[in-house]
């Protein structure tokens, strides 16, 4: 495949950016499935033994943190002043040093802090991604899904490649969380190993960022961002539905986040082994895949607000499913494929929505404005509300997740109800109107 251009010829352009968003995300993908279990984990069992308050900080807040920053470092500096590809292999090679140096840290203190910087140097690189694919695809909205795909792809396939390598996974003809856990209380613990998983991730991004010098020469592009365009994007917050589409996604943004930092440990207590959880979350990403391909034509046959209403009752069912105690643990397991349908059917519904409710000359700015509120907002009350839900519901067993599940299902209710009573599409007044 050849793309023409006024500097020449770029061959292979969609394999090659098909690549870079597999290493993207298979650095993601190889540390955060686990970490909740490492940080959650006694020591007895070769984790740290961290409360939920400290692992919702460091999953929560750091994360935050990156995703406020990065509309500055990578709009307003990286993308204005720096070529592309060597600002991302620059930001990729100081956060694989960092996610190295942090698996060999211990104290809660050195964890929050190097969790903060990663997310500084790792969030402003999804951005600057998808604006060098953009960029050198001749035809974006046609390309970039089939590139993007393989970064779920990355993602997928680095969760299982260290669990089946560094993890001791009992592979049989089944898919190991199908299989029993073997009783075998003289084993050494494994929950120590998922560690590596942060040395993984690291050797990936360091590769990665080798990788980055080798994409086409893209240079700054000084006039990127307009000066009034946040301020004009913050206006959308006039049309109710943009209002109601914002109160709706902090709380489903909260109860997504605690997923992350609940679903390891979850997992463990009902029976998976180390190695098997990550695969088993895999499934959710295999989900959002298939929903993902059809999600256009669903959009234009059911309309925005029966799609979100679809994705928030899916975080609730799910939710409800896990906190039945009586279910076996393959119902758990299987009912992640309920994960696809949450993430595309109410936050890719809500990021397209965005871009079609957007005037044309602030789109880019009003999808980080809602990306700010949403990724920024979202996980630190998530953080918060996970450790208030962890000790609330801790008992001398351990936490109680069934209670906190129930609570999640009936957040995940309450707000897609309120989605339903009061979301209306605006975008058809706005295509009347032109």
């Amino acid at each position: 495949m050849t793309i023409a251009t006024s500097g020449g010829v770029k061959t292979g352009i969609v394999p090659r950016l098909s690549v870079m968003m597999f290493l993207q995300y298979a650095v993601w993908g190889a540390w955060l499935p686990l970490a909740a279990r490492y940080l959650s984990a006694k020591s007895s069992e070769g984790g740290l033994g961290f409360t939920d308050y400290q692992i919702g900080l460091i999953l929560g807040l750091a994360g935050s943190i990156g995703a406020i920053s990065s509309p500055f470092l990578a709009g307003q500096v990286a993308d204005r002043y720096f070529r592309t590809e060597r600002c991302l292999a620059a930001l990729l090679l100081i956060g694989g040093a960092v996610k190295w140096f942090t698996a060999y840290q211990t104290s809660f203190g050195a964890w929050l802090a190097l969790s903060i910087l990663y997310s500084v140097v790792y969030m402003p690189t999804l951005a600057l991604t998808n604006s060098l694919a953009f960029t050198h695809l001749s035809e974006g909205r046609k390309q970039f899904p089939i590139v993007r795909l393989w970064g779920t792809i990355g993602w997928v396939a680095a969760g299982c490649v260290f669990s089946i390598v560094w993890l001791p996974v009992d592979l049989t003809w089944l898919p190991p969380f199908f299989a029993e856990r073997a009783a075998t209380p003289d084993a050494p613990p494994t929950a120590g190993l998922i560690k590596h998983s942060l040395v993984f991730s690291g050797m990936i991004s360091i590769g990665y960022a080798l990788y980055c010098l080798t994409l086409p020469a893209t240079p700054p592009k000084r006039d990127a961002v307009e000066s009034l365009a946040f301020a004009k994007a913050f206006r959308l917050l006039r049309h109710p539905s943009f209002l109601v589409l914002v109160a709706a996604s902090l709380p489903i943004s909260m109860i997504h986040q605690i997923y992350f930092l609940q679903a390891g440990p979850f997992l463990s207590s009902v029976g998976l082994a180390d190695g098997q959880i990550a695969p088993a979350m895999s499934i959710g990403q295999i989900s959002e895949l298939a929903i993902m391909v059809v999600l256009g034509t669903f959009l234009v046959r059911a309309g925005f607000r029966n799609v979100l209403v679809i994705g928030g009752a899916a975080y609730a069912l799910r939710y409800f499913i896990w906190g039945m105690p009586d279910l076996c643990a393959t119902v758990m397991v299987v009912s992640q494929a309920l994960h696809g349908i949450c993430y595309a059917c109410f936050f890719a519904a809500a990021f397209i929505y965005v871009d079609r409710i957007a005037p044309k000359d602030v789109r880019h700015s009003a999808q980080t404005v809602f990306g700010i509120l949403i990724l920024g907002g979202g996980p630190v009350l998530g953080g918060y509300l996970s450790g208030y839900l962890g000790s609330t519901f801790k008992g001398a067993d351990g936490v109680d997740f069934s209670k906190l599940w129930w609570t999640l299902a009936a957040i995940g209710a309450v707000t897609t109800v309120l989605v339903a009573a009061f979301f209306r599409d605006e975008t058809k007044d706005l295509e009347s109107e032109a």
